[in-house]
């Protein structure tokens, strides 16, 4: 990185906001751009520490050692945060030790030029003592509150409900010595709510069954916080919970990215047929015929939702070659200046060859895709849902697949999917009719609500769900509190 590009972000980052010209040109003297391949360590705890870092791009995960010799990640340093300032005051080792979480770039400035540099100018001097005035006052808290909690109870706990062994590896690496927990296969439901007892903290997933009368035996349970480890919670009888005293937060965004691309996926295997080509071949059939799909390039796609995930499908798109009509309350000028073009409904699904939904599942959205839409749409049409089962009608689709209006379907979702989705039920039939009969069709594709199944995804939502517990532990302000509307 050239030392203009280095000045230019040292100059943007808020620490650095009111120190003088010349103390951005001896601080940038003073640094280097690192980059650091994903998974490497950047230093080890107890390391000397001759430099503070800002991250410019990528993302950096800061690890403590526990007494029994595991790590355990404490946060995530994304783009534009400052590391090193707790040795700058204490003169000390590296207190944790930092490791690349994918690709990323530090800019390193010498420790010895920093502290100099905060001789020289108040500006500085003073906003290095505001930060670290902030962290000692919000650990004195935190500590406080701990303390308090261990003369009560020597640790917090929590039980995980409807639990995989993808998703306990990504938690047990950032789980904190002082959190006691359980984890239980069951979904949560009626039957099992009373496994709670005893345990302040519950965290259940998009499947888990949390209506009044759970939300209630799990308040007289004990339990005064449900962490949803997934971001809808159309699950949750939200003012249920409210009235009896259940704090409920979730995930918000863990990885577009991981939806998107699937989303994607979905539709290349859809247009190119390589699922039953796939088949074919492992069997030793080698013919084509009936393998014609169609270019992506040309073509018109629709996305309903242009929230994260669905901007960058409609980014994705784009990039295929292909027109994008979007259709979202509020409109990305971001995604408008690429090209996007924002239309009613009606005409999204009029003049659509591809359609994605990436809305969530409301009142106003259940049944979103039905009879009526799937009769707007261009003979051939291709719907790809990765959002909720809800948003279709699935008779309605059932129907339009059979007289070959629709010409093809990939689902993550299903409306009634928590019977069947997380489960092996290779052994039994699929009782669900339109399940059953979805699965008939060679041009539909239905995965089993894995669009955010990648390592970033599951490091992600690990990373927030804990957070937000060690928030409610310590008093903090939930950050990702649900309430209901």
């Amino acid at each position: 990185m050239p030392l203009d590009a280095i000045r230019a972000t040292l100059a943007d980052h808020p620490l650095l906001a009111a120190v003088s010209p010349a103390t951005l040109d001896r601080l940038a003297a003073h640094a280097r751009s690192v980059s650091t391949p994903e998974g490497a360590t950047v230093f080890h705890q107890g390391d000397p520490a001759p430099y503070l870092f800002i991250v410019a791009s990528g993302a950096l995960e800061a690890l403590e050692r526990t007494d029994g010799g595991r790590d355990v990640v404490l946060r995530t340093l994304g783009p534009g945060e400052l590391g090193g300032l707790t040795s700058l005051a204490t003169g000390g080792p590296r207190s944790a030790s930092v490791r690349a979480r994918g690709p990323s770039v530090l800019i390193t400035i010498d420790k010895a030029a920093f502290q100099d540099a905060m001789h020289a100018d108040p500006a500085l001097a003073s906003a290095v003592l505001r930060v670290l005035g902030h962290k000692v006052r919000t650990k004195n808290a935190q500590m406080a509150t701990l303390l308090e909690r261990v003369r009560r109870d020597p640790r917090e706990k929590i039980v995980f409900f409807d639990t995989k062994p993808y998703e306990r590896a990504a938690f047990e690496q950032r789980l904190p010595d002082a959190l006691r927990v359980r984890w239980i296969d069951a979904r949560l439901g009626r039957d099992s709510a009373r496994l709670a007892e005893g345990y302040p903290v519950v965290c259940a997933f998009v499947n888990d069954d949390l209506s009044r009368p759970v939300i209630e035996e799990l308040a007289a349970r004990g339990v005064r916080l449900l962490a949803l480890r997934c971001a809808g919670y159309n699950n949750v009888d939200l003012a249920a919970a409210t009235a009896a005293g259940i704090q409920v937060v979730r995930v918000p965004a863990y990885s577009p990215h991981a939806v998107a691309e699937h989303t994607i996926a979905l539709l290349l295997t859809l247009v190119r047929k390589t699922h039953r080509a796939f088949v074919r071949v492992r069997e030793g059939n080698f013919s084509l015929a009936g393998l014609v799909g169609f270019d992506l390039y040309g073509k018109t796609a629709g996305v309903v939702g242009t929230g994260k995930i669905g901007a960058i499908v409609a980014t994705i798109l784009r990039g295929f070659g292909m027109s994008v009509l979007a259709h979202d309350k509020a409109e990305s000028a971001e995604l408008v200046a690429c090209g996007v073009r924002y239309v009613s409904l009606d005409e999204l699904f009029a003049t659509s060859d591809v359609i994605s939904l990436h809305v969530p599942l409301m009142p106003a959205t259940h049944h979103l895709v039905n009879a009526t839409r799937l009769a707007q749409t261009r003979p051939g049409v291709v719907l790809v849902n990765t959002s909720r089962g809800g948003l279709v009608d699935t008779s309605a689709l059932i129907d339009a697949l059979k007289s070959g209006h629709v010409g093809g379907a990939g689902l993550d979702v299903y409306e009634e999917e928590s019977e069947y989705f997380f489960q092996d039920r290779s052994d039994r039939a699929v009782l669900d009719d339109l399940l059953a009969r979805l699965m008939t069709f060679p041009n539909v594709l239905v995965t089993s609500h894995q669009g955010f199944l990648t390592r970033e995804a599951l490091d992600n939502i690990a990373e927030a769900t804990l957070d937000s517990v060690a928030q409610w532990m310590t008093g903090t302000p939930l950050t990702r509190l649900v309430t209901a509307a």
